[in-house]
């Protein structure tokens, strides 16, 4: 893990995990609103595949599972400085409780090496994008009290190109600090 890299106590691991949650808060204020939808698209997945790349499974899903208690107690971290439990239990609930399952199969496919080359990490990353939405869809459909075709409509067709978008841009960024933590260490 890249975080391994700089963690050495309990310490350090406590830092990191607050400072993944804080990645994804600071990610989820980049949002755009859908037309139609009652999801916006957000930087907040970006903040969750690269953190638990970083930190791996235990540690990546600790941020997620922070930055969710965060926005729940009131903190203005999720989507467009929004907060509480009503945005938790939601229409967008489901993709935030997404996070954790995400963060942390993303986190164990990069314990086993597969986020040090960009074609590798881009597969495990899309697949972190969909798992998210693989939470989120349903939850989609019993929130916002949808069909399944039309949540996928609203909740899934219009975020696939961002989605696509934000794993490229972990894939390059991911291996890129790997390539920079090989040549230090050499």
């Amino acid at each position: 893990m890249l975080a391994d890299v700089v963690s050495r106590t309990p310490g350090h691991d406590v830092a990191l995990i607050v400072g993944g949650a804080l990645l994804t808060a600071l990610l989820a204020q980049v949002s755009l609103s859908v037309p139609g939808s009652p999801v916006p698209i957000t930087g907040q997945s970006l903040g969750v595949i690269v953190t638990a790349a970083a930190l791996g499974p235990l540690r990546g899903a600790a941020a997620m599972g922070l930055y969710l208690l965060l926005g729940a107690v009131g903190l203005p971290v999720y989507a467009e400085g929004s907060s509480g439990l009503s945005r938790l239990m939601g229409a967008t609930g489901g993709f935030l409780v997404g996070f954790l399952p995400a963060a942390f199969l993303v986190g164990l496919a990069a314990r086993h090496g597969m986020d040090r080359r960009p074609w590798s990490a881009l597969v495990v990353f899309i697949g972190g994008q969909l798992l998210i939405f693989a939470v989120g869809v349903p939850w989609l459909v019993v929130a916002a009290r949808l069909g399944l075709a039309k949540a996928i409509d609203v909740g899934f067709l219009p975020f696939v190109p961002g989605g696509l978008i934000k794993a490229a841009i972990a894939a390059m960024l991911v291996p890129l600090a790997w390539r920079f933590v090989d040549r230090r260490d050499s």
